[in-house]
């Protein structure tokens, strides 16, 4: 990586990601800013960060955050990433939780429920569109392939609880990367 980004520059870019997905897809803006716009990290770096972030407790992209901030500009960027992400969202968070809030007995209320279920389905399609292209990119032999599937089908189909298919799977993705590797 040629030089880190500077603080008010990484705090900028997080402001951005967190000020432009609104409704969800937070992955996708991250991934499309860090990895394509500013070329900070490359697709593995941020596929490694991903799956370390989901793995630690804690919301997912707020970990992601910390890791890439710090990975770019140590404390000091892991502190400022996470600000970036955080500050505008909880302003508008708190600004339209009290109008909902305020208004919700009102009539026509209802077209602000359906606002709402509109956004997440908006959101839904974003994850699918950034899971689709991220695998067009990164699962191009048939381990990962495999495994991706088994995923899918363990959470997806099958229903199994998200902790048992990460305590099974990763230590077969892992294998799975040595042979594959070593081939």
């Amino acid at each position: 990586m040629p030089r880190p980004p500077s603080l008010p520059t990484l705090f900028l870019s997080f402001l951005t990601i967190g000020s432009t997905s609104f409704g969800g897809g937070l992955l996708g803006w991250i991934r499309r800013e860090l990895v394509e716009r500013r070329a900070w990290i490359d697709d593995t770096q941020f596929l490694v960060y991903y799956g370390l972030s989901q793995m630690v407790p804690g919301a997912t992209n707020v970990n992601l955050s910390v890791i890439i901030g710090s990975h770019l500009r140590g404390v000091a960027g892991a502190l400022t990433a996470v600000a970036g992400l955080l500050l505008l969202p909880l302003i508008i968070l708190l600004t339209l939780g009290a109008f909902y809030f305020a208004t919700n007995d009102l009539p026509g209320s209802h077209r602000i429920n359906a606002a709402l279920v509109g956004a997440g389905a908006a959101a839904i399609g974003f994850n699918l569109a950034t899971g689709l292209r991220m695998g067009h990119r990164n699962l191009r032999r048939i381990g990962p392939l495999l495994v991706a599937g088994a995923i899918i089908a363990g959470i997806g189909i099958l229903r199994l609880p998200l902790l048992e298919v990460v305590v099974v799977m990763v230590p077969i993705s892992l294998a799975v990367t040595f042979v594959e590797r070593a081939a």
